[in-house]
């Protein structure tokens, strides 16, 4: 029987676990050199054949334009996305590449989901090599803020290495089923969760009901541009220019000195989570040395703006769970970077509690996995897992408002449905515009899909169309139109596009908070302008037929003036007015609408009189 695994693909580290069914607890499965921790890095031989894994790894120095890591950066993003990347990590892309990046490896090109697929299926023969069993379900984390091109980027990668995804779980989620903290039956949770390419913190609720536990992520936010990367480029920032100026070595002309640096200054850093300071010894090029002693406090301060970071999502997470610091039970550290004593010391200065960094950071998001897994596999009913979306999901309306169907932070799966109709005559079809974002209008949100729902022509309003939104469990959305009228219907999983900017997540709820104000006052007179148009033209079409002509010459006037009143109003910026201005029309035609709803009983009783009825 197929065995069901548990994998943390991750920027530095890859792992995989399952859940031990003589003990009932969660294990990391060793690779052929006994480490559990896969480095997440890819290669290419001249043959033509890739390994991925610690062989990789070695190549970084010997073979760097073979060789590629950290490549969970580029998952599900366009070229565009990744200039500032281009500047730091020797990405070498594909001049062609348009929406899908493609990195060059050799003499050929991969996309990132081919690049994790090859890590994917490194994992995947250390299981069945420990098995001696086939693998080919598993549970794959993702960090909590990754988007739709992100998640969907991950289960290709999946599906590229003969894997069925069951599930893709938030990886701070995850960390809390590998605590086992519904033991404590009740209490909320801060995961703080800095790894190597990207820092996460989620707020989660931990009840204890009859039915079973319930895991709720109550809130999440993130930083998908910050890591243990950032805190490497900082020391390497700092070194290569002592050694260019001290040395005139150009780094430009030797890659493979580039990766021994790192590679260097990688284990100063792992010294410094536990010595007050470390040497750097680092032989150049030209067999020159350059040596430089780093205390732990000099190390803080240089990377004590990339800590303060990280705390800007922690506050905005808290204020989206309306809690306070203070209102935590507990506080979890998950990633290799929260080793780090500032991190920690950071962290529990904010909370005012020590946090819990009992298991080891490295593997935690693995073993969460695992017991996910073991949920899925068993059929396990009494832990529920509710994850929530990170970005409110909606459709354009008309006027480029944002018709918001499901709100951000709503619990997953999730569903939700309403009814739209037509803005002008005799349209033919219905433009389904999907929308992710936390601000007002279409314009300022990020465009997902969009689709055309086709209809008969018909009369303004008449149409019904039910617009039904779907996310399922692995945080990908469905959508469907239906016309209730004419049962004509159209539906889509949204494939989105890979070309979209990753640091919009970030920047949407930023701006979302600062434009606020500005964004309702928008939306309040583009829906006031909507109404006005909507009794214009009602009035319009009333006024133009024969009916009208029983209105008295002072009631006519009062109307053309109403509509003239309404028409300046409407061009203007004062919802307010505009809004005044509608009842004022609405109230001057009361008369010519009972005269058109008289004519029009008249016809459907076949042209009878109305006191014959």
């Amino acid at each position: 029987m197929s065995k069901t695994v548990g994998i943390d693909l991750g920027t530095t580290f890859s792992l995989i676990a399952f859940v031990d069914p003589a003990t009932s607890a969660p294990r990391c499965i060793p690779g052929p050199y006994g480490e559990t921790l896969c480095p997440s890095v890819v290669s290419l031989d001249a043959d033509g054949t890739v390994i991925a894994g610690e062989p990789a790894r070695r190549r970084l120095l010997t073979q760097p334009e073979r060789t590629i890591y950290s490549v969970k950066r580029l998952m599900g993003r366009g070229v565009e996305d990744v200039r500032d990347e281009l500047k730091i990590f020797p990405f070498r892309i594909d001049p062609e590449s348009r929406s899908v990046i493609r990195v060059r490896l050799g003499e050929k090109y991969f996309t990132p989901p081919e690049i994790s697929a090859f890590i994917l299926r490194e994992l995947k023969s250390w299981a069945e090599e420990f098995f001696k069993d086939t693998v080919d379900r598993a549970v794959i984390t993702v960090p909590a803020y990754f988007n739709d091109a992100q998640r969907q980027a991950t289960k290709d990668a999946g599906r590229l290495a003969g894997l069925e995804v069951l599930r893709l779980v938030n990886e701070p989620t995850a960390a809390a089923l590998a605590y086992g903290l519904h033991k404590q039956k009740r209490g909320r949770v801060a995961v703080y969760d800095f790894g190597g390419g990207t820092f996460d913190i989620s707020i989660l609720k931990l009840i204890s009901t009859t039915e079973g536990d319930i895991y709720q992520v109550l809130s999440t936010n993130g930083d998908t541009h910050l890591g243990g990367d950032d805190i490497d480029n900082a020391l390497a920032a700092v070194a290569r220019a002592e050694i260019e100026q001290k040395f005139t070595i150009d780094f430009a002309k030797h890659p493979e000195a580039v990766q021994e640096l790192r590679k260097t200054l990688i284990h100063a850093k792992h010294q410094l989570s536990s010595a007050e300071r470390a040497t750097i010894r680092f032989a150049l090029p030209d067999d020159r040395i350059y040596t430089r002693e780093i205390t732990r406090a000099e190390f803080d301060k240089l990377i004590e703006p990339i800590i303060a970071r990280t705390m800007a999502p922690v506050k905005m997470a808290l204020a989206d769970a309306k809690l306070q610091p203070s209102d935590m039970d507990e506080v979890v550290m998950v990633g290799g970077s929260t080793r780090i004593p500032l991190v920690r010391k950071t962290v529990g200065d904010y909370f005012g509690r020590a946090p819990h960094c009992e298991l080891n950071p490295d593997e935690v998001v693995a073993l969460g996995a695992a017991v996910q897994a073991n949920i899925l596999e068993s059929g396990v009913k009494d832990m529920l897992l509710l994850d929530v979306t990170p970005l409110s999901l909606g459709i354009e309306t008309m006027g480029g408002v944002v018709a918001k169907l499901i709100p951000r932070n709503s619990t997953i799966p999730a569903s939700a449905q309403e009814l739209f109709t037509t803005g002008v005559d005799n349209q033919t079809g219905i433009d389904i515009h999907i929308l992710q974002g936390e601000r007002e209008l279409a314009r300022d949100c990020r465009s997902l899909s969009r689709f055309q729902l086709k209809m008969p022509p018909g009369p303004a309003g008449l149409a019904r169309v039910e617009v039904k939104f779907l996310i399922d469990a692995n945080g990908i959305l469905q959508v469907s139109a239906k016309d209730l009228r004419t049962g004509e219907q159209s539906s889509l999983e949204v494939q989105p596009s890979y070309g979209l900017t990753d640091t919009e997540m970030e920047r949407m709820l930023e701006e979302s908070i600062e434009f606020a104000e500005q964004d309702f006052q928008q939306r309040q007179l583009i829906e006031a302008r909507n109404e006005a148009e909507t009794i214009l033209h009602a009035t319009e079409k009333t006024l133009a037929r024969e009916e009208s002509q029983a209105l008295a010459t002072e009631e006519r006037a009062k109307i053309d003036a109403a509509v003239k009143l309404l028409r300046e109003a409407a061009a203007g910026t004062d919802y307010k007015l505009v809004r005044k201005r509608t009842d004022e029309l609405n109230q001057a035609t009361m008369h010519l609408a009972e005269l058109a709803m008289n004519k029009a009983l008249q016809a459907a009783v076949g042209g009878r009189k109305l006191d014959e009825v």
